[in-house]
């Protein structure tokens, strides 16, 4: 019975057993996605990523990112895990990379220091939202909502991004599932300090609440400028605080480049703390 061998890494933090677990597996090349989603259900973790070998031109490798329920074209916290996961293994020597993912190829600048540094995909923003059915969806009332309007935003992943006031964060919880609503990113944002607290809800991927979500992260910076909170032109750093409610404190690092009122390019940076490594069997291939 065949194996592959994989670590087990806490993303966005200095500390183990603090920010998000990640399952990074190695050796997946001959792997059905069936089987991928197997191994992501058995991990049970919010994200399981799956190294392999480039199919493009000048990218360093590949990497296919599964959560329990559902493959996803990118993630954040998978992204820097397995960066400096490799880099650590001896794969590639710190430096810029070049991940293969759904989302495209994007460059993942990696410190041999164990963190690194993830750029976004192409920066979008939807539409202002109507804030209640968010409200209910995250178990929050009307005079919790501290504006301005939600709205989808995102770089390779879109979130719906709901500001309340600060007491209200700690409250939000995972309500009864309401028509046409998801994912949610609720957070409080002190625009003096350029810190947010935020939690996330991705009960549609099978994780009622993430310890700490890079692609909402980089989603927010183009909320921030779209919204006014940062600059639109030029560069802004911001940070987001998340995972306390779940025990796991994260810290997410961030920086927007804006242009005319639009964001063109976030990126988030963390650290990655080693945990665990090991074997496990290869699920049969079901055709």
């Amino acid at each position: 019975m065949s194996t592959l061998s994989y670590e087990i890494v806490d993303v966005f933090t200095d500390r183990p057993f603090a920010g998000n677990p990640l399952a990074v597996v190695f050796g997946a090349d001959g792997l059905a996605r069936d089987q991928m989603q197997a191994l992501a259900r058995e991990f049970h973790l919010s994200e399981t990523v799956f190294v392999l070998p480039p199919t493009v031109e000048g990218a360093t490798y590949r990497a296919r990112i599964f959560t329990p329920e559902e493959e996803l074209p990118f993630a954040g916290h998978p992204s820097v895990g397995v960066a400096v996961t490799q880099m650590r293994r001896g794969l590639f020597r710190p430096g810029v990379v070049l991940q293969e993912c759904g989302a495209g190829v994007l460059p993942i600048d990696v410190d041999g220091d164990g963190r690194a540094t993830v750029t976004g995909g192409v920066p979008s923003i939807g539409p202002e939202l109507d804030p209640a059915p968010l409200l209910t969806a995250v178990g929050l009332v009307e005079s919790d909502y501290a504006g301005p309007a939600p709205r989808m935003a995102g770089c390779g992943l879109d979130f719906p991004f709901l500001s309340v006031r600060p007491q209200a964060v700690a409250r939000a919880h995972l309500g009864a599932p309401v028509p046409g609503v998801g994912d949610v990113c609720v957070f409080a944002f002190d625009p003096s300090e350029r810190r947010s607290h935020a939690r996330v809800f991705v009960p549609g991927k099978g994780v009622p609440e993430d310890p700490a979500t890079g692609s909402a992260a980089l989603g927010f910076g183009v909320w921030l400028v779209a919204s006014g909170l940062l600059p639109g032109d030029g560069e802004s750093s911001y940070v987001v605080r998340q995972g306390a409610e779940l025990h796991r404190p994260s810290t997410l690092e961030c920086e927007v480049s804006a242009v005319d009122g639009h964001a063109v390019r976030v990126t988030v940076t963390g650290s990655v703390v080693h945990i665990a490594l090991g074997e496990i069997t290869v699920p049969p291939f079901v055709g």
